[in-house]
């Protein structure tokens, strides 16, 4: 099963957002294919966003 957005309008702000956590954990990112990252660097990317999500739904509930 393949990842899917939804909301076609999302992708340019899900590709922005990953762009951003992207260079806030020090991995250099480039539009289209990244196939040549480790699975660590794809990890932190990732994990950064979960984080941030985190961090913006708690301070939306307080």
């Amino acid at each position: 099963m393949a990842n899917k957005i939804l909301v076609p309008q999302a992708r340019a702000a899900m590709d922005s957002f990953k762009m951003e956590a992207a260079s806030e954990v020090g991995v250099n990112l480039k539009q289209g294919y990244n196939g040549d990252l480790t699975s660590a660097q794809a990890g932190s990317i990732g994990g950064q966003m979960v984080k941030k999500m985190i961090q913006s739904y708690q301070s939306g509930i307080k």
